[in-house]
């Protein structure tokens, strides 16, 4: 284990775990299948009695109440958990991705900062080595002029018209300040990975960055209930050639990484904690390069109630629930290998993710071809829960007699 995972072990938990209710999923090698948990610091209880899926889970109307009634018996070791993911050993129980059947949706262009990088991406073409001189272009141009326009505005439509006059509006600005949020599907169900798993990046990108974010989680009615962190792998050089080349960018063999665990609403954690979260970033390479970066929430430029509600509605509906990506103000400038290039991941960067209150979510980057293949899909998971349905009615019937 390098001594930057041996670091993040001993911080994964939020500040205040003593308080936090938190819930996951940690694959159980005794029954071979994913368990519903829950974290309460020092112990890991199985909620599978409570319920087969976190899908199932928070749909409770009791939810942390049931929950809380739930933590009575500890089946794991919090640190004995962490250590196996952080390790990626997966002879022993883990963490996984902590939620399940829900759709993982993303929304970009929610900062103002990684707009312009965005904008610079579109005008290099997906090349990097233009990407000094772009900046220095767009930035003349744009300056701080739209820094404080709120999105759908007449502001913003006055801006708009400006920059069409001057050549330089581009359908990054349309999201970032038009009146319609991007969203898109970030990831398929059950693809995402969890603490310590590697992330990866394809052989075909040569200029990508991680993107550290808060991720919100909600019901099929859209209903916030709690949240986690993400990192949504970002291949500049592909999204930058073509907005139409978004799914090839983001959808990728472990290109969606979601955790520690997801944190439930109740007194004292609330949807207006997160509204002031800072998200931070350190990057950490096997050659001695290190980046850091700060993603402070209170700068996005659309409330929370209206990406979810740009989500999910009369217009579309996820009876699962959903994971929402709300977008990074995090767009790395600095340069890595070449003068004017800025940054590019190597292979065995160590990614740590943390906030106050949700933890820190910590990954290695690998190649997504090399990495572990998803082979744990909805098939396999009916399968594993009928299986276990039947061996619990097996027991029954033989304590009955």
């Amino acid at each position: 284990m390098s001594a930057a995972l041996d670091l993040a072990g001993a911080s994964v938990l939020p500040d205040d775990a003593a308080r936090a209710l938190l819930i996951g999923r940690v694959w159980d090698v005794e029954t071979g299948g994913p368990r519903v948990v829950a974290v309460q610091e020092h112990d890991v209880f199985d909620l599978q009695h409570l319920a087969e899926t976190v899908s199932e889970l928070l749909e409770r109307p009791d939810l942390v109440a049931a929950v809380r009634a739930a933590m009575t018996l500890p089946r794991w070791k919090t640190s004995e958990i962490i250590h196996a993911s952080l390790t990626q050993d997966a002879s022993r129980p883990h963490f996984l991705a902590p939620v399940d059947l829900q759709v993982i949706k993303a929304c970009g262009v929610t900062f103002v900062d990684s707009m312009i990088e965005r904008v610079i991406e579109e005008r290099c073409g997906g090349d990097a080595s233009r990407a000094a001189e772009m900046r220095e272009l767009v930035g003349r141009a744009l300056g701080g002029s739209i820094s404080s326009i709120r999105p759908g505005s007449p502001a913003a439509a006055e801006a708009k018209k400006v920059l069409i006059a001057e050549g330089l509006w581009s359908q990054y600005l349309e999201v970032g300040i038009g009146p319609d949020p991007e969203v898109f599907t970030k990831a398929p169900v059950l693809s995402s990975v969890g603490l310590g798993a590697g992330v990866g990046i394809p052989a075909f990108s040569s200029w990508n960055n991680p993107e550290p974010e808060l991720v919100l989680i909600a019901t099929s009615a859209g209903t916030v209930v709690g949240a986690t962190l993400g990192n949504d792998v970002n291949l500049r050089d592909v999204e930058g050639r073509s907005a139409l080349l978004l799914g090839k960018a983001k959808d990728n063999n472990a290109s969606s990484a979601l955790g520690p665990l997801i944190r439930l609403f109740e007194d004292g954690f609330t949807l207006e904690t997160l509204r002031q979260e800072e998200i931070l970033l350190r990057v950490e390479g096997e050659d001695g390069y290190s980046l850091e970066g700060r993603n402070s929430v209170s700068r996005i430029s659309r409330p929370f109630e209206e990406l979810v509600a740009a989500t999910v509605g009369k217009h579309h509906q996820y009876p699962d629930g959903f994971a929402l990506f709300t977008g990074t103000l995090f767009a790395p400038t600095q340069d890595r290998d070449h003068p004017g290039q800025g940054f590019t991941h190597h292979m065995g960067d160590t990614v740590t993710i943390r906030s106050r209150h949700l933890g820190a979510l910590v990954n290695v980057v690998g190649p997504a071809e090399q990495l572990p293949e998803w082979s744990f899909g909805l098939r396999q998971l009916f399968g594993y829960l009928q299986a276990q349905r039947e061996v619990h009615a097996s027991s029954s019937k033989e304590y009955a007699s």
